[in-house]
């Protein structure tokens, strides 16, 4: 028997979550940029070792939803947290609690689990103490004080463990990893004893074709500014074998006006083809295989308030 269960990661939108759940699954599944609500679909990282095996669930940030696209993902965030054995509270830690961070921590009051509230981006600490919080986890530091860790107690540990009554408060750093594994044993020992849920290699429970349209859509928020990226959804068409160690895929990247069309595709195609470029390279290393791109952008007008566009591009409604 080993102690193994689920985790989710809940917290407002652009706190690091996807960040931080590659960080402790020590390879990309989720992916990031710094636009807010980037994460839209539920998605679980699986860490296993002999004695125990976490699956921790990212969630899109928990945000009041402007149209049914941002209904659909407050709901995926909230169901999640009635199904796991523990919450990680992810807040940014270099900041003051907000009215979303306040928001969130009021839904955890429901929960009968026990929550982690974890202080992300403790690396941006006022004070210098980036150069200090590098040092120390390339030192390995990882079971002694705060203090030792930081130089200073964060700021704002008091204001967020007034917020939700957590088991525990960690600082971490997602970018550098400092505290990670101080995070990952504290959530091993709210685990119950019982079977792994997932083979001793699967990493998550996506399937490639999930993680190579995520990959396509991190690139556009990488590369567009302004009101495009969250316009912006992909599907991929068509994932084959061909001779050799190649990949093809085709895949259509979906906008809700012709002038984001026009942007998406960029002069002379330029943009997409940097898209494409930075796509692929991420999915050869994803895939361990040659790929060739081919991708297409097309309109379809209002697509995040309609159902049956939503629907279509493999969004769940019914949960």
């Amino acid at each position: 028997m080993t102690h193994s269960g689920f985790a989710v990661l809940a917290g407002r939108p652009n706190v690091g979550k996807s960040t931080l759940l590659n960080r402790m699954i020590g390879q990309k599944i989720a992916i990031v940029s710094d636009k807010v609500q980037t994460t839209r679909n539920r998605i679980s990282g699986v860490l296993t070792r002999p004695d125990m095996q976490i699956v921790f669930i990212d969630t899109p940030g928990i945000h009041r939803p402007r149209h049914r696209l941002g209904e659909y993902m407050t709901s995926v965030a909230e169901r999640t947290l009635s199904e796991v054995d523990a919450v990680l509270f992810v807040v940014d830690g270099a900041s003051a609690p907000g009215p979303a961070d306040r928001y969130v921590a009021n839904l955890l009051t429901r929960v009968r689990c026990p929550v982690i509230t974890v202080l992300n981006k403790a690396d941006l600490l006022p004070g210098g103490q980036r150069g200090a919080a590098e040092k120390a986890s390339e030192e390995g530091l990882e079971e002694s004080s705060e203090e030792t860790h930081w130089g200073v107690t964060p700021p704002y540990a008091a204001e967020y463990a007034s917020l939700a009554q957590a088991r525990e408060i960690i600082p971490v750093s997602a970018a550098t990893g400092l505290n990670v594994e101080r995070l990952i044993e504290a959530t091993a020992r709210l685990m119950p004893e019982g079977p792994m849920y997932y083979p001793e290699d699967e990493i998550t429970d996506r399937p490639e074709r999930f993680l190579a349209a995520e990959l396509i859509r991190e690139k556009i928020l990488l590369l567009t500014r302004e009101e495009v990226p969250h316009s912006v959804a992909v599907d991929i068409e068509e994932m084959v074998p061909r001779k050799g160690d190649l990949i093809y895929i085709r895949a259509t990247i979906y906008v809700e006006r012709e002038s984001q069309k026009g942007i998406i595709v960029g002069e002379g195609g330029n943009l997409l083809k940097e898209v494409g470029r930075l796509a692929r390279l991420d999915m050869e290393s994803l895939l361990g295989n040659r790929v060739y791109l081919d991708l297409w952008a097309k309109v379809k007008k209002d697509w995040r308030n309609r159902e049956s566009s939503l629907r279509s591009l493999g969004y769940n409604l019914d949960v």
